[in-house]
């Protein structure tokens, strides 16, 4: 990883580099108690620790890294409701009763975003609105399918773009239409993280960044153990995701980390960058792998795509990501790349988070694959509540079965990759 020369200890992207806190939190040294210990201080871990003190408890958080170091950090920045399988999938999956209780849940990560930005006044560029564009009429017509099931679970937001509508959302002429969610849109990630961090530390919670956790005892009285520390609490969150390493196989036997690639133009004329996203939408396409791209707040394109499975990063980052972003935009030939970036998301082999207890007192939440930003805010709190002795709603993700990829650690890469493959050569053919 090529770490920021303005910000150390993160991937040199352009969120490091307009960080608003680049502030250096203490590592762990010596013991300590609280009621809850959570590590990793991502999304899910920050979210649970923000919605745990908000209700009273002491929180520590242990860090390996930088808050925000992992895909919390790095992603495309974009507010997509729901989760990672339609609900239609997951009611033919789990059930219909599953279908309708994770459907009633499915726009409050981004309600959860926009409510801590207000109440908090988190300075995260938050953006309303998302573009999700169809290249086929079959794409078409499978997000009309999407729209009329997500409107039988209460979302309203959401409308049909015909071809002639597209150049309100992207001028280009890739796309054959597609659908606007006016309950999505974009903020600056790692901004939002850190505000959120430095919310709960306004409320006593202890954030400790180098602290990478080296074991954990899972008795009666958990005790998590780090290099030169010790945390003793009543409760533990595990919320390290594809950052989590493998100290516990149980989770990371259920997950694969994978990478997505990112990159940041110079700032642009403000006139081409209103040309090319005139309503400042983000914009997400429908392929199995798909690019993301949005405006930033000082006017660059950030654009997003490729897929790395295992984790692994490709040797030219702007190689993978520059060509796709000149089919969409042919008028940004000239301009200059000034970031490019990678990091990793946890997968599921169901592409659905995999949230459950490995103990007693010890939960944990991961595997959101792909729709991180408003899940993992979610589960954060849902895992909060589980610790205020509030499960109802935990159990009901905890219920869902969490399968092992084929092949083991061994084949799982090569099996997937398969698999993609597969779904892309579909893309590429419109079928």
């Amino acid at each position: 990883m090529q770490t920021s020369p303005t910000n150390p200890g993160h991937a040199n992207s352009w969120y490091a580099a307009s960080a608003n806190d680049k502030r250096v939190r203490p590592e762990l040294e010596g013991e300590t108690e609280a009621d809850v210990c959570v590590i990793g201080a991502g999304f899910t871990g920050i979210s649970a620790a923000l919605e745990l003190a908000e209700n009273g408890f002491s929180v520590v958080v242990l860090e390996g890294e930088r808050i925000g170091f992992g895909a919390s950090g790095r992603n495309g920045g974009q507010i997509v409701n729901g989760y990672s399988r339609d609900l239609d999938v997951i009611a033919k999956r789990y059930g219909p009763e599953k279908a309708v209780k994770l459907g009633e849940m499915s726009l409050e990560g981004g309600e959860i975003i926009r409510r801590r930005v207000a109440t908090y006044g988190i300075r995260c560029d938050l953006v309303d609105g998302g573009f999700f564009a169809a290249f086929t009429d079959k794409q078409v017509k499978e997000m009309a399918h999407v729209k009329a099931n997500w409107e039988k679970h209460g979302h309203t937001g959401l409308e049909m773009v015909s071809k002639s509508e597209v150049g309100r959302y992207a001028k280009t002429d890739r796309y054959v239409g597609g659908m606007i969610d006016r309950l999505g849109g974009h903020i600056h990630p790692l901004n939002l993280v850190l505000g959120e961090a430095a919310a709960a530390e306004g409320l006593g919670v202890r954030i400790f960044e180098k602290s990478r956790v080296t074991g954990l005892d899972m008795g009666a009285s958990p005790v998590v153990k780090t290099a030169r520390g010790r945390v003793k609490a009543k409760y533990v969150l595990v919320c390290g995701n594809a950052y989590l390493g493998s100290m516990l196989p149980k989770i990371t036997d259920r997950m694969m980390p994978v990478s997505s690639q990112v990159m940041a133009t110079e700032p642009l004329d403000a006139k081409l960058i209103e040309d090319l996203l005139p309503a400042n939408y983000c914009v997400e396409d429908a392929n199995y792998v798909l690019d993301y791209y949005r405006r930033t707040a000082d006017n660059r394109l950030l654009y997003g795509g490729g897929i790395g499975y295992g984790g692994h990063d490709p040797a030219n980052l702007t190689g993978v990501i520059r060509p796709n972003m000149l089919k969409t935009f042919p008028q940004l030939k000239g301009a200059r790349i000034d970031f490019a970036w990678s990091g990793n998301f946890a997968l599921t082999l169901t592409r659905i988070p995999h949230i459950g207890r490995l103990s007693e007192n010890v939960y944990f939440s991961h595997g959101d694959s792909g729709h991180g930003v408003t899940t993992t805010h979610l589960l954060g709190k849902i895992l909060g509540e589980a610790v205020r002795g509030h499960a109802g709603r935990f159990d009901v993700w905890a219920s869902l079965p969490a399968l092992p990829f084929p092949g083991g650690r061994t084949f799982r890469v090569p099996l997937t990759v398969l698999g993609a493959w597969w779904y892309g050569l579909r893309d590429k053919l419109g079928v």
